[in-house]
């Protein structure tokens, strides 16, 4: 569970499943931010094409 008050600073990351950069906690993410694995909708919607193929940053291998 997160704090209620966190600072710019102090806000956690993940990696995007699908394109493999770096993105922080957003405040409508508050309730499901464990659950959540893609930075934005088009790389939720894109994500059968990456997760899927030899290679990507889902199979854990670098680009």
């Amino acid at each position: 569970m997160l704090p209620n008050k966190l600072r710019k600073g102090q806000l956690p990351t993940k990696i995007c499943a699908t394109c493999g950069r770096p993105f922080e906690y957003r405040k409508k993410w508050r309730a499901n931010w464990e659950e959540v694995k893609y930075c934005g909708e088009k790389c939720q919607r894109n994500r059968s094409a990456t997760d899927l193929a030899p290679g990507g940053p889902a199979s854990g291998q670098p680009l």
